[in-house]
């Protein structure tokens, strides 16, 4: 049987990614095989990456909603595939993404100066 959390529980774990992002948090998008969770990134490339605003997200019965980022530009060539939430210094791991599943880019197809856009992000506690 999986997991089952009361909606509390599954609020404040939303909560709790938020605060821990905080504000100015780093939305990176990269290309390649995702690391193991908060690995060195070593072989995959930073397509993008987008600021993330104020407040960093909401959450309301275990689905924590990200609050869409403005625009940003492509900064390699290649396909998104996954991304890395670090806190506003680029480096301290929070959470990572696979593309597709818990967000959307406007483009998979990534290239230097492509203006890119986030449609949806968000992150879905157990049972929600």
């Amino acid at each position: 049987m999986a997991l089952g959390m009361s909606v509390t529980l599954r609020n404040a774990r939303g909560a709790a990614i938020t605060a821990e992002a905080g504000n100015g948090a780093k939305f990176q998008i990269y290309s390649g095989t995702r690391p193991a969770t908060g690995a060195a990134i070593t072989s995959q490339v930073k397509l993008a990456e987008f600021t993330m605003g104020t407040p960093f997200a909401t959450t309301s019965t275990g689905v924590t909603t990200i609050t869409l980022p403005a625009n940003t530009t492509g900064l390699a060539a290649g396909t998104a595939t996954w991304a890395r939430l670090t806190k506003a210094d680029g480096t301290t791991f929070v959470t990572d993404f696979s593309e597709g599943t818990d967000f959307t880019l406007n483009t998979t197809t990534v290239s230097i100066g492509l203006t890119m856009s986030m449609s949806t992000a968000t992150v879905t506690e157990g049972n929600a």
